[in-house]
């Protein structure tokens, strides 16, 4: 059976996954020809998970930068989870953008969001989940406590 693992594209450095809980690296291999991209053992593969999601880093130099077009989505459970997220990524060269999305200092786009958000916009209650969206759209980092108090009415 086929299996899908997101493939990336970094020109340096592709070996930081310590931000998120529970990701490593596992494993490394040194493409061994002559590649476009320059001489045998310069172009590395790396494999590493976040959390449980398999992905593959190409090392190989300047290519096509990182857009919005593709980004990943984590779902934290608590507003600490967010913060410490969050707070790692800027602290190691990132920039925070509206409504929990952030890029890393390599250019990927990350969404750091709480999972009760995607109940929120899905409720069946339309109105409770417009306040809910137009409260994260305000936000840069997002708060759950204030997602909830829009989401009841309450804010």
């Amino acid at each position: 059976m086929a299996k899908i693992v997101s493939h990336l594209w970094f020109a340096k450095e592709a070996r930081d996954v310590s931000t998120i809980p529970n990701s490593t690296i596992s494993g490394e291999t040194a493409v061994p020809a002559e590649t476009p991209s320059g001489p045998p053992g310069s172009v590395k593969v790396i494999e590493f998970t976040l959390e449980d999601q398999n992905f593959i880093a190409l090392e190989a130099g300047p290519l096509d930068p990182f857009n919005h077009a593709f980004s990943i989505l984590v779902e934290c459970d608590s507003q600490d989870e967010i913060d410490r997220i969050w707070d790692a990524f800027l602290a190691n060269g990132g920039e925070a953008e509206q409504c929990g999305w952030l890029k890393d200092r390599w250019g990927l786009s990350w969404q750091i969001a709480p999972r009760v958000l995607g109940e929120m916009m899905s409720s069946p209650d339309r109105d409770r989940a417009k306040r809910a969206t137009e409260a994260m759209l305000g936000m840069v980092k997002l708060d759950i406590a204030a997602l909830e108090r829009a989401f009841s009415g309450s804010a």
